[in-house]
């Protein structure tokens, strides 16, 4: 996926989950964050930002924050993201072969899973789950607590029971990671429930990607240690 318009900036300060303070050109601008995550270790004053402009032109924030330098590393951090670059990865072949379907955001039992797909006389579903967080090269998700992620992937589970495939995606916002793993130190009970999953048969993914200030592509898995 490729972004329009893209310009750095210097991040200043977050007042809230939705904005953020950035330095652009030598003036102040309220930026939207693309992001509601916690992004603590990514949100730093003084760091570049990438930002590009907003689609709806009566919007008070004029751009969103979509990208971060992290010391060197470089950081998507649109949480929109992800499910775009899954679908264009899955329709190039590289998910299921001999892919006929791929529909986003469908109700199953309690969820609304990201992608319902067919493939011949195969079908299933999949969640996509953007990660952000990384220490040394290792990848962890979440950042925070979910109860809505632990939620689908026991829904995922309960898939199989009447004959769904299914599968959690997480896509790595950056590239060069060594392993993926559930940040059980954050969130035990998500931790639990992926390995759970697992062990039921639901397939779990973790591919890492090629960041430029202005594309996000999917790239390579990595390991997944659970």
């Amino acid at each position: 996926m490729t972004y329009p318009q893209v310009l750095p900036a210097r991040f200043l300060s977050r007042p809230n989950r939705f904005v953020a303070q950035v330095e652009v050109d030598g003036r102040t601008e309220t930026v939207h964050v693309k992001n509601t995550g916690r992004c603590r270790e990514l949100l730093i004053p003084g760091r570049t930002v990438y930002l590009t402009p907003g689609d709806n032109p009566k919007r008070k924030t004029p751009y969103d924050l979509i990208a971060v330098d992290k010391d060197g590393l470089l950081v998507n951090m649109d949480a929109q993201a992800p499910n775009q670059v899954f679908a264009e990865w899955a329709r190039a072949g590289h998910f299921v072969p001999g892919l006929t379907l791929l529909r986003p955001e469908t109700t199953w039992g309690n969820s609304r899973f990201d992608f319902y797909w067919e493939a011949g006389p195969r079908r299933g579903f999949v969640e996509v789950k953007g990660c952000t967080l990384e220490e040394d090269g290792h990848c962890r998700f979440p950042d925070a607590p979910t109860t809505r992620g632990v939620r689908h992937l026991q829904e995922l589970e309960a898939s199989l029971q009447e004959g769904y495939e299914a599968a959690v995606c997480f896509v790595i916002q950056m590239a060069g990671m060594k392993d993926f793993a559930p940040n059980d130190a954050t969130h035990p009970e998500f931790g639990a429930a992926l390995r759970q999953a697992a062990a039921a048969g639901v397939q779990v993914l973790a591919l890492e990607c090629t960041v430029t200030p202005d594309t996000l592509t999917m790239g390579e898995p990595v390991a997944v240690k659970l």
